[in-house]
């Protein structure tokens, strides 16, 4: 194995080929294709995607922002419909394999039972965020006073992957023409390092910085 790989998903990748080999004595099961390992982008990078504009969902965003980025997931084209009909396509598909043969016994109809429900949720879902968009317009700008979010729970329960990778991930997505392979190496040697978490507590100069909270940058009209 060479000692340098121009990110850390390679190498862990290419350990993970040898290590399969020593295994297999030399030779890997399956398809002699090489692994691929699959790079998360930034949130910064995509501002329309679902981590993108979770980023921008901060306390101090504007109602006008929020409500824009609400439209953008709700909208005709947005995440939330597109999911609604992926699952109704599962249901359909599980609706074509039904059988009534067996009164006792029927795991297609009860597939098809729980898809069709999850559908039905959605679609409340896609109607409780119409109604919340047009509401959010008449919130105020300004934060309430602290105490008073004691009073609900926060319902946030997960972070993006990039969250926590941190923004070598923005990195590792650059084109090949802006690398440096000197700065890659280092980079992978003190990620490496035992020491890599206390190495990382205070953050470089030059690092990725967080998307700023702003509204969402001018895309192209859609047909709705």
């Amino acid at each position: 194995m060479p000692e340098f790989y121009p990110s850390i998903g390679e190498a862990v990748g290419a350990a993970m080929r040898h290590n399969i080999r020593l295994a297999y004595g030399g030779k890997a099961p399956g398809s002699d294709a090489p692994l691929q390992v699959r790079h998360m982008s930034h949130p910064s990078a995509d501002p329309y995607s679902v981590p993108g504009m979770i980023t921008q969902l901060t306390e101090t965003a504007t109602p006008h922002e929020v409500a824009g980025i609400i439209e953008e997931v709700n909208g005709a084209l947005g995440a939330l419909p597109q999911l609604t009909e992926l699952v109704a396509a599962a249901a359909d598909w599980t609706r074509a394999r039904l059988t009534f043969e067996n009164p006792h016994l029927n795991p297609a109809f009860a597939t098809w039972t729980r898809l069709a429900a999850a559908t039905r949720m959605l679609r409340d879902v896609q109607e409780e965020l119409a109604v919340a968009g047009d509401m959010i317009a008449a919130r105020p700008v300004q934060l309430s006073d602290p105490r008073y979010r004691d009073e609900v729970p926060a319902l946030r329960t997960r972070e993006p992957l990039s969250d926590v990778v941190g923004n070598d991930a923005l990195a590792d997505n650059e084109p090949p023409a802006s690398r440096n392979p000197e700065a890659d190496r280092r980079r992978a040697a003190r990620a490496s390092s035992p020491h890599a978490g206390a190495q990382r507590t205070a953050p470089s100069v030059g690092t990725a910085s967080e998307p700023p909270t702003g509204a969402l940058p001018p895309r192209s009209p859609r047909t709705r």
